[in-house]
């Protein structure tokens, strides 16, 4: 369970985040929606402390993140994070970029972190590719292998930025699949994200985001087809109609 309690957070003179309450179950599937520079991707970042917050209070599971130090690096561990950019160790192959955390954070045992990296990688469909280095991946297995790796951590929730947003259109839906594989298994997600199919197939809700203020929180059949607010109105109108 995710909980954020009046939280605000300032870039400079910049109102990023508003007075943010949220609670996400466990097992719930959140997608977050807006336009740019709504404060999305910075309400993503705050979860495991990438980006401090001014003022408020963040709890994983009703224990409150710590500001820093160990404390924090623990309960950043069970927290799960997928960007746009897929961060592997460009000169590791697939099957030690995955089994790196697991060795490190949770102290596991070479073999034993071998066959739970491997079993992963089967899980997002590319273990036939485990001991290619990252570069000869395409930018869709990549960001399967960095799924991969957040869950080796076995995480309670995962948080997915713009997962498929670099991606070529042909490699969106493949990770999307994995996505959505996750969800249905019960994984706690938060994720940002322009794609309204996935938004509409797998979340079990739905947030939307305007000048760093949460307008509207429903779940999918109602954002899509009966948003309250002009802003959210508006921005359907934009994308749906494309």
């Amino acid at each position: 369970m995710v909980g954020m309690y009046a939280v605000e957070k300032h870039f400079g003179d910049l109102h990023v985040l508003k007075t943010i309450e949220l609670t996400v179950p466990a097992g719930q599937v959140v997608v977050v929606l807006g336009p740019s520079g709504s404060g999305k991707s910075t309400l993503c970042r705050t979860i495991n402390r990438l980006e401090p917050i001014d003022s408020g209070r963040i709890e994983i599971d009703g224990a409150e993140l710590p500001a820093e130090g160990k404390a924090l690096a623990q309960l950043r561990s069970e927290v799960g994070m997928v960007f746009q950019s897929f961060n592997l160790f460009a000169h590791k192959t697939i099957l030690e970029n995955v089994m790196l955390g697991p060795i490190k954070v949770r102290k596991l045992d070479k073999g034993k972190a071998r066959e739970l990296a491997m079993s992963l990688l089967q899980r997002v469909g590319i273990s036939e590719q485990a001991n290619k280095l990252p570069a000869q991946l395409s930018g869709g297995q990549q960001q399967r292998v960095a799924i991969a790796r957040a869950l080796a951590m076995q995480p309670k929730v995962m948080l997915f930025d713009e997962p498929t947003s670099a991606l070529d259109p042909e490699m969106v839906q493949e990770v999307l699949d994995v996505m959505t594989s996750l969800a249905k298994e019960g994984m706690t997600m938060l994720v940002v994200t322009h794609e309204m199919g996935f938004a509409r197939r797998a979340a079990d809700r739905v947030l939307f985001m305007a000048d760093g203020e949460i307008v509207e929180d429903s779940v999918p059949d109602e954002f899509f087809t009966a948003p309250k607010s002009g802003r959210a109105k508006d921005f359907l109108g934009k994308i749906l109609t494309h």
